[in-house]
C-alpha cells in the first residue's frame, strides 16, 4: 500500500537540502584557498548555487514525473539527450564514490595508523570494501538505507562540524596564531589559472540541489515556500561551509593540508591542544558513520533515476531488474563494477592527493555538463511549453530565466574548462596523465549513452 504524501514545510525541505549537499570532506579542499575561500564561496553562490536551486525548482514543479533530470531534459531536447543527462548524473556519482570513500579511509586510518593515509593499497582495499558493503545494505530497501542516512547526517556532519567550528573560534579567542591572514589582499585571489583550477572542486561542493527539487510538488504553497526553503538551506550550507573551511585553514598550515584526511587532522589537532586526545578515536568513528550515511544515500538515489530511463527501453533487461524491496539490483551491481575499476587510480598514481583531486575534477566536469543541459532546458521550455503550470516560477518572465540560467551556464562552462588546469597545490609531475585522464574520461562517459542506444534491441522494451 502506498503511503499518503506528506506536505513538506520550509524547515523540512531545507534540511533535506543541507543533508544532501553539506559535507565536512569538502572543507579541506577549499581551505587550500585560505581567506580567499570566502571570495570563491560568494562567487559560486551567486553564479552557480542559487541558479541551480531556482531552475531545478521550476522544472520540478512543472514536470514532477518520475526520473527528475531525465524528464526535464527529455521534454526540452528529446529522448536521447534526456538519457544523456540522467546518465551523466549517474556516472558522475560512480566517479565520485572513490573520492568520498577515500575520506572515510583517511578517517579510519587515524584509529589504526595515521601513516596509512598515504598507502595507496590500503586506500584501494578500503574503498572497495566500504562501497560493496554499503551497496549490499541498500539491497535491503529504502527503509534501512533511510535510517542509516538520517543517523549519518546527525553524527557525521552536524556534530563534528559544530566541533570544528566551535574549537576554531576558541582557538582564535585564546590568542593562538592563525595560519591565514584576514585582509583585503588575501580575500581577493590572484585569479591565475592554477589558482582558479580549485573552482571546479568548490562548485562540486555546492552541487546536488536538483536532487531535492523533486519534492517541490509536495510543498505547501510552493510558489512562496520553495524559494524560502532554498534560501534558508543555502544560508545554512554557506555559513557552515565558510566557518568550517576557515577553521581548517586557521589551524593547519596550508602546505600540511591533506585533501583526504584534513577534517580528522583538524579535530585531532584541536583535541591534543586541549588535552582531549583520547577522544580522537571516538570522533573518528562518529565521522565514519556519518560519511557512510552519505554514501548510502547517494548509492541508490541516482540509480533510481537511471532506472526510469531503463524502463523506457534505454538499457538492456538486466538494468530493469528490481528486487522485492524495489531496489534496482542490476544497475547497482554494474555501478559496483565500474567503481571498482575507477578505484585503481589510487594504485596507478602513487600520490593519494593527486588521485583524490583527479577524480574530484572528473566528477565535477561530468556534473557540470549535466547542469549545462539542465540550464538550457529551463530556457527552452519557457518558449516551447509556456502554458505548462509551474507551481514555482523564476520571477521577471523570460528575462529572469535568461539571467538566472545564463549565469549558471557561464559559470559551469568556465569551471568545466578551468578544470583542465592542474591546481598549484598539487605536487605531481603526471600532467600528461592528468590531461589524458580527464579528456578520455569525459569523451568515454559522454559517448557511452549514445553507443548504448545504438546497441538497443526490441527486447529492451519488454517489461522485466
Amino acid at each position: 500500500m502506498i503511503a499518503p504524501k506528506r506536505t513538506l514545510n520550509i524547515f523540512l525541505l531545507a534540511m533535506i537540502n543541507v543533508a544532501a549537499i553539506c559535507s565536512i570532506k569538502n572543507w579541506p579542499l577549499t581551505a587550500e584557498l585560505g581567506f580567499s575561500s570566502l571570495f570563491y564561496f560568494i562567487l559560486t553562490s551567486l553564479l552557480f548555487f542559487i541558479p541551480v536551486s531556482l531552475v531545478s525548482a521550476e522544472l520540478a514543479t512543472g514536470w514532477p514525473q518520475h526520473g527528475g533530470i531525465y524528464a526535464w531534459v527529455k521534454q526540452a531536447f528529446g529522448h536521447k539527450i534526456g538519457f544523456l543527462a540522467v546518465w551523466l548524473l549517474w556516472i558522475e556519482n560512480v566517479v565520485w564514490y572513490p573520492t568520498t570513500i577515500s575520506f572515510i579511509a583517511g578517517t579510519l586510518a587515524f584509529i589504526v595508523n595515521p601513516h596509512l593515509v598515504q598507502n595507496t593499497l590500503y586506500m584501494f582495499c578500503i574503498i572497495l570494501g566500504i562501497f560493496w558493503g554499503t551497496t549490499f545494505i541498500n539491497l535491503l530497501g529504502m527503509k534501512m538505507s533511510g535510517w542509516i542516512s538520517s543517523l549519518g547526517v546527525i553524527l557525521g556532519t552536524i556534530i563534528p562540524g559544530i566541533i570544528i567550528i566551535t574549537l576554531g573560534i576558541v582557538w582564535i579567542c585564546s590568542g593562538n596564531p592563525s595560519n591565514i591572514t584576514f585582509s583585503w589582499n588575501t580575500f581577493v585571489p590572484s585569479l591565475s589559472p592554477t589558482q582558479l583550477a580549485l573552482l571546479a572542486g568548490v562548485l562540486l561542493g555546492f552541487a546536488g540541489m536538483e536532487m531535492s527539487a523533486v519534492h517541490a510538488h509536495d510543498v505547501k504553497n510552493p510558489q512562496k515556500n520553495f524559494p524560502r526553503a532554498i534560501f534558508l538551506s543555502a544560508t545554512i550550507i554557506i555559513v557552515l561551509s565558510i566557518l568550517g573551511t576557515l577553521a581548517v585553514a586557521i589551524v593547519i598550515p596550508r602546505h600540511e593540508i591533506n585533501l583526504v584526511s584534513s577534517g580528522m587532522e583538524t579535530i585531532a589537532f584541536f583535541l591534543r591542544s586541549y588535552g582531549f586526545h583520547y577522544l580522537t578515536p571516538f570522533i573518528a568513528i562518529v565521522m565514519v558513520i556519518g560519511a557512510l550515511g552519505a554514501v548510502s544515500t547517494w548509492i541508490v538515489g541516482p540509480s533510481k533515476g537511471l532506472l526510469a530511463a531503463a524502463q523506457d527501453g534505454d538499457l538492456p533487461p538486466i538494468c530493469h531488474k528490481k528486487n522485492k524491496h524495489n531496489v534496482p539490483v542490476g544497475i547497482l551491481f554494474i555501478q559496483g563494477i565500474l567503481v571498482s575499476i575507477l578505484s585503481t587510480v589510487f594504485l596507478l598514481i602513487p600520490d593519494v592527493n593527486s588521485s583524490f583531486w583527479m577524480l574530484t575534477v572528473l566528477t565535477s566536469q561530468l556534473y557540470l555538463i549535466m547542469y549545462i543541459l539542465m540550464f538550457i532546458a529551463g530556457i527552452v521550455l519557457r518558449y516551447t511549453q509556456p502554458d505548462v503550470l509551474r507551481s514555482y516560477k523564476i520571477p521577471y518572465g523570460n528575462i529572469g530565466m535568461w539571467l538566472v540560467a545564463g549565469a549558471g551556464i557561464v559559470s559551469s562552462l568556465f569551471a568545466l574548462i578551468i578544470g583542465f588546469v592542474p591546481s598549484s597545490q598539487l605536487e605531481t609531475k603526471h600532467y600528461l596523465f592528468y590531461e589524458l585522464f580527464l579528456l578520455l574520461g569525459i569523451l568515454i562517459f559522454c559517448l557511452a549513452p549514445f553507443i548504448i542506444l545504438k546497441c538497443k534491441t526490441s527486447q529492451w522494451n519488454e517489461p522485466s
